[in-house]
């Protein structure tokens, strides 16, 4: 039989069977990823205690600036810290002592239980961009994001399999007034998913109403004993703790709900251009924060974040899966993990203007990262496109198509009976072929990752088919998720109570857009 009538033959009969489980309709979600392989280690014990020291140093010496919170700084005094004006200096040892009370390890609560995640440990749970004041799709190009884009984010989030979580601003409605979008935000993600997802930090109000929110899905009472929540507290890097971002957080703080205290450090600009010296610097603004969350409430979750890029020093513009960034995520994790932290960093990143090649290298090496350098939480884990500022549709669906690698990666090699596969060696012997021997029959179903969008069809069907590059496969993915999608069920009280919650808050209060 000629190669190209094998192939003809291949395509039929049970070929068929297996495009159509393929393509039908499916809302399963893996569970988070649980490692079982060793991290990557870019440090040695000697290296870490120097970062350490010198992060005391810098907080006892220098100290960190808490903006127009008097609140705070009052915290600060009675801890034992040094205040003068806004800087607040605190004495070796005092940040650490206050971490030791932050849980290594957390639930956060789904209203589906059975996509409950547990974050920290050797877990890895996946969530989407986040941010983005733009979109883009192969139709409509690059343009200002609405809430119909948000609505579809979610529900692509919702039907991704890899991706554990429904995220929080996975893009900016410009449509709706600055000071409402989020009552539009957090109740898509209650009602077209039933992931985790994140609240409001944008104003101290926004995350009190997030908390009322959770409070109407889930319960009160469940709210305050169990977290609902895992939100986004950026530290304006160098060393400032601004006032609506740690208003913020004393509010999800005091109400049991977890926060990402994570400095935003463009390498160059926001810290030193050297590893060690951005690691440093990190180290002590993540303690300071950190400690300010137990100092709200001890015992409140929190997990150690680094959103670390390094900048094209000609144009000024960040970079995306540099070997320097990547050093940095790696030792961050070194040092989260010497705290008995949870750890969050990495994601899709790319510089790229469009889901090219650019952004697919630059994506792998920030995931890879992220995987071995022992994330618990990976924001921006699909969707990212031009550094941040796009949430590019076709890329969304790449990229939560490629976590499904990082969750076969982390299984690490079965070294079981199943595994050594010694009766499938003896069974074919030498010179034959393990194709129809009991052992592949029984497990080629499971052995292989299988992606849900990538081509690997003979170039003769690939060229009958329209010759489709991987952005054009992305479009017709997203196109198919979104008119196959339906929303997890709800009660329908509970959703009249977000309503009117919503329409409520919404009638409270005159526009604003800025």
């Amino acid at each position: 039989m000629s190669e190209a009538a094998t192939r003809k033959r291949s395509r039929g009969g049970g070929g068929a069977a297996r495009r159509a489980e393929r393509s039908a309709v499916s809302v399963e979600t893996a569970k988070y990823i649980e490692r079982n392989i060793p991290l990557f280690e870019v440090l040695n014990d000697e290296a870490l205690g120097i970062i350490e020291e010198n992060a005391e140093t810098l907080l006892q010496e220098v100290g960190v600036s808490f903006v127009q919170n008097p609140g705070a700084l009052d915290r600060w005094r009675a801890a034992g810290a040094d205040v003068s004006g806004e800087r607040v200096r605190l004495p070796r040892g005092l940040a650490r002592e206050l971490v030791r009370t932050a849980p290594g390890e957390y639930t956060q609560h789904a209203r589906n239980p059975a996509r409950n995640v547990v974050i920290g440990g050797r877990n890895m749970v996946c969530a989407p961009v986040y941010g983005p004041p733009f979109v883009r799709d192969l139709d409509g190009g690059r343009r200002y994001a609405t809430m119909a884009d948000f609505e579809n984010f979610v529900k692509l989030g919702y039907m991704s399999k890899w991706l554990h979580h429904s995220g929080g601003t996975v893009c900016e409605p410009t449509d709706i007034a600055v000071n409402k979008r989020h009552l539009d935000m957090i109740r898509a993600h209650m009602t077209l998913s039933d992931k985790p997802f994140m609240g409001s930090v944008t104003d101290p109000s926004r995350a009190r109403d997030s908390v009322e929110m959770c409070e109407i899905l889930f319960g009160k009472e469940f709210v305050q004993a169990n977290t609902v929540m895992t939100s986004l507290i950026n530290i304006n890097s160098p060393m400032t703790f601004d006032e609506v971002m740690m208003e913020a957080l004393e509010i999800y703080a005091s109400n049991n709900q977890a926060c990402i205290v994570s400095p935003f450090i463009v390498g160059g600009a926001m810290a030193p251009v050297t590893v060690a010296g951005t690691l440093t610097q990190v180290l002590a603004e993540v303690l300071a924060g950190i400690a300010y969350s137990q100092l709200v409430r001890p015992g409140a979750p929190v997990i150690f974040g680094a959103f670390v890029t390094s900048i094209d020093m000609n144009s000024g513009a960040p970079t995306f899966g540099t070997p320097e960034a990547a050093q940095i995520t790696y030792g961050a994790g070194q040092l989260a993990r010497r705290l008995g932290l949870p750890y969050r960093s990495a994601g899709a990143f790319t510089g790229s203007k469009l889901p090219d090649a650019q952004a697919a290298y630059e994506s792998a090496n920030s995931l890879n990262m992220g995987l071995l350098s022992g994330v618990n939480f990976m924001l921006h884990a699909c969707g990212w496109l031009e550094g941040g500022l796009v949430s590019s549709y076709e890329k969304f669906v790449m990229d939560a198509d490629q976590l499904g690698v990082l969750h076969h990666f982390a299984r690490g090699i079965d070294m079981s009976e199943t595994g050594q596969a010694m009766d499938a060696i003896r069974e074919v012997g030498p010179g034959g072929h393990y194709l129809g021997c009991a052992h592949t029959r029984e497990h080629f179903k499971s052995a292989f990752w299988r992606t849900d969008l990538l081509d690997y069809k003979p170039f003769e069907q690939w060229f009958e088919e329209g010759e489709r590059d991987s952005t054009t496969l992305a479009a017709a993915r997203v196109r198919r998720q979104l008119e196959t999608y339906v929303a997890p069920p709800l009660d329908p009280g509970i959703r009249e109570a977000l309503d009117a919650y919503v329409a409520g808050k919404k009638a409270s209060m005159p526009d604003a857009f800025s």
